[in-house]
C-alpha cells in the first residue's frame, strides 16, 4: 500500500450540553466497517495548527469557528492510520472549542470525504462511555476531561495504531 506522511490538527467541539461532534467514517474497500473520528485533517504548507483547524471544522461542518475560541493544542500524538488502500502516518495536535450545537453542512466535502463519510451525529459523555463503535482517537473521553486543565496540556499520547487494516511494515 501506498505510504503517506503528515501533519494534521483535529477538533473537539463541545455543545452546551456536553456533547462532541463526530463523523461516522468508513474504509471503501472493507464493506461495513465503520467509526467515529473528531473534525479535522491535514495542515495545508505555510499554515498554522490553528489555521488549519479553523479551516478544516468549516469545511467539514460548514461551521465559521472563531480561533480565538480554540483551546490547546491539549494532546498531541503520532498515529498510523492504515487502511485497505493506504497507510497515513500523522502526527496530530488536538484542539478543544465549545461552540452552540449547530447542524453540520457537508458541501464543502473533498470527493474522498464524500465517499467516506457515511453521517455524523453529536455524541453525550454518556453515549461515548457506553458505546462499543470504534472511535478514534481512542483517549477521546480522557482528552475532553483536559477542558479545564490547562496546566496539563499538551499531553503527549505517544505512539498509536487506529487502523482497519495494520501496518505490518
Amino acid at each position: 500500500r501506498p505510504r503517506a506522511t503528515r501533519r494534521t490538527v483535529r477538533v473537539l467541539l463541545l455543545n452546551p450540553d456536553g456533547g462532541t461532534l463526530l463523523f461516522e467514517d468508513s474504509d471503501p474497500g472493507l464493506v461495513d466497517v465503520r467509526w467515529w473520528v473528531t473534525p479535522g485533517g491535514g495542515i495545508d504548507p505555510g499554515e498554522t495548527e490553528t489555521e488549519a483547524a479553523v479551516r478544516e471544522v468549516r469545511e467539514e461542518t460548514g461551521f465559521d469557528l472563531d480561533p480565538s475560541v480554540l483551546l490547546g493544542p491539549v494532546a498531541r500524538r503520532h498515529v498510523v492510520h492504515g487502511y485497505s488502500d493506504q497507510v497515513i502516518e500523522q502526527d496530530e495536535a488536538f484542539y478543544l472549542a465549545q461552540v452552540d450545537t449547530f447542524d453540520v453542512d457537508v458541501s464543502a466535502h473533498t470527493p474522498e470525504e464524500q465517499i467516506t463519510f457515511k453521517g455524523w451525529r453529536w455524541w453525550s459523555k454518556e453515549d461515548l462511555r457506553g458505546s462499543d463503535e470504534w472511535v478514534w482517537p481512542r483517549e477521546l473521553e480522557e482528552i475532553l476531561l483536559l477542558l479545564d486543565q490547562s496546566d496539563r496540556w499538551p499531553v503527549e499520547l505517544g505512539f498509536q495504531e487506529e487502523s482497519t487494516v495494520p501496518d505490518v511494515s
